[in-house]
């Protein structure tokens, strides 16, 4: 393991954490929409749901850089995205101007760069 996070493997234990943490609150605002409403709120608990397992696999066994490269870029976009439309239902505002569109295009490109990285050799020891 070094400081970093990164285990021998090559996995990583952030995308570990923001994996779990992204499921656990998915669940918790999947909870908020159903007793207190909210369509943004559910909209962010199934964006949120549908995302942990992907952090889980990459943090697990990741085993490129861009793999790595690309769910930070994933979990950046879901956090401004997520975070915008929380911010609408709990606060009445954006979280910030073009918050959702720069999540929502993150999150695009996250995804091509995981699909990316299918044409890159992992590196050997």
């Amino acid at each position: 393991m070094s400081l970093a996070g990164q285990p021998s493997n090559g996995g990583s234990r952030i995308l570990v954490l923001a994996g779990g943490l992204a499921g656990a609150a998915g669940v918790a605002l999947s909870a908020a929409a159903a007793h207190l409403g909210g369509a943004f709120t559910g909209t962010a608990a199934s964006f949120l749901l549908m995302h942990a397992p992907v952090f889980l696999a990459v943090g697990l066994i990741g085993t490129t850089r861009l793999l790595r490269f690309a769910s930070l870029v994933l979990l950046t976009g879901l956090l401004l995205f997520c975070g915008d439309l929380l911010a609408r239902d709990f606060l009445g505002s954006k979280l910030f101007p073009m918050s959702a569109p720069i999540g929502g295009t993150l999150l695009i490109a996250g995804w091509l760069a995981i699909a990316g990285s299918a044409f890159v050799s992992p590196r050997r020891p």
